[in-house]
């Protein structure tokens, strides 16, 4: 297992998230530099998502055929170029074009993170690998996000922001020392967008992601104010902190198991996710229910990326960074959905209505699952019969 490699795509995913998430801890203070409302500076993490969606796809058609590492070190140093111009722009504009390019070369990160984990180890270690290399992102919410805002406190947002181009820059060393090269996709061998999405098992995978990230980004967006009426005002961060670990335990839980119940720990999810809903949605006052329910989202959700992209992976073969790309393009709708789904909950229902939302939204995503036992989320007897034929 080339664990420094695959720790070098780790820290990618990292700074990925940081760089996405971060604003929302350091609001107040952006928006006070920057001269523009709080609900204007919140915004650096819509148009980040906007980029997102907007570029994997393309972008990764268009460089299909580059060698893979170069691609990788142009897509971290664009996070260097982007949080850099974040640190010293006084321009709400420039900030927010700086954003977007930080959204478009994430689009492209992604896509690209899956496929290279599984091409540097062999096909047994396929799945642990993809957990490594995804395992950035967990640790950026649970440890990254709740640091760097506490940072922010102490010495300013711009110099988090410095700190993290610092960390890119570092990182473009690593990867040049650690992680191997490959070559990029032949063009007798590219297979068409419309194509990869005809693939058996490839639009199962991606219905489940936007339905589990949309429902994901319906409360955890609004996890304050929903928190706020059952008396957790002040606990805030406790929360997010029981979520961060437990997305942690969930993450390393999936790369024990995920080559051998890849499956079976899909459904977990979906279910634990349900029954967390459900959990949340009755527990009312019962602060300690509460945790509880927060602690069995935080396990559901820590290794879905990794379950969902190589579910993917798995489903397009030859066509995975083209089917990675549209992962990321639902990822990244079902976070902006999210935040408008739940808004409108929040103005017109109510927050007690935002468990029950990610519960409806959650069971097409359990049916999708279940069904998807040929392809998609083969069972394990349909796997073997794969591999055997292989």
């Amino acid at each position: 297992m080339p664990l420094a490699g695959l720790l070098a795509l780790a820290t990618a995913g990292f700074i990925t998230i940081m760089t996405e998430a971060l604003p929302a801890g350091i609001l107040p203070g952006m928006s006070a530099d920057l001269g523009v409302t709080e609900a204007a500076a919140g915004q650096t993490v819509t148009v980040y998502a906007i980029g997102s969606a907007l570029a994997a796809v393309p972008l990764t058609a268009a460089t299909i055929g580059w060698p893979r590492r170069r691609l990788l070190i142009l897509a971290v140093a664009g996070f260097a170029i982007a949080n850099g111009v974040t640190a010293v722009s006084h321009s709400y504009l420039l900030t927010m074009t700086a954003r977007f390019v930080a959204g478009v070369v994430a689009g492209l990160l992604w896509a690209l993170l899956a496929g290279y984990a599984r091409r540097m180890v062999t096909p047994g270690q396929r799945g642990r690998a993809m957990a490594i290399a995804m395992a950035g992102a967990p640790v950026a919410l649970s440890v990254g996000v709740p640091l760097g805002t506490f940072l922010a406190q102490l010495v300013g947002w711009r110099f988090t922001f410095g700190i993290m181009t610092a960390l890119t820059l570092a990182l473009i060393g690593w990867v040049l020392a650690t992680v191997p090269d490959f070559p990029g996709q032949a063009r007798a061998d590219r297979i068409p967008l419309r194509r990869t999405v005809r693939i058996p098992g490839v639009a199962p995978v991606l219905v489940v992601t936007l339905a589990f990230v949309l429902a994901h980004n319906v409360l955890y967006t609004y996890i304050a104010p929903f928190l706020a009426p059952l008396g957790l005002a002040g606990r805030v961060d406790a929360v997010l902190l029981v979520f961060g670990v437990f997305s942690l335990a969930g993450i390393a839980i999936t790369g024990a198991f995920i080559d051998r119940r890849l499956r079976r720990l899909m459904i977990g999810c979906s279910g634990g996710f349900a029954a967390a809903a459900l959990t949340l949605g009755l527990a009312g006052e019962v602060h300690w229910l509460v945790f509880v329910g927060v602690a069995v989202w935080g396990l559901a959700f820590g290794g879905a990326a990794t379950l969902l992209q190589t579910a993917s992976a798995e489903a397009a073969g030859p066509a995975g960074d083209v089917a990675q790309s549209l992962v990321v393009t639902c990822w990244n709708i079902g976070i902006a959905g999210g935040g408008v789904v739940g808004g409108l909950l929040l103005g017109g229902v109510g927050a007690g209505a935002l468990p029950w939302a990610v519960l409806a939204l959650l069971l097409p995503a359990i049916v999708v699952t279940v069904c998807a036992r040929g392809h998609g989320f083969p069972s394990p007897a349909v796997r073997r019969e794969r591999e055997l034929a292989g």
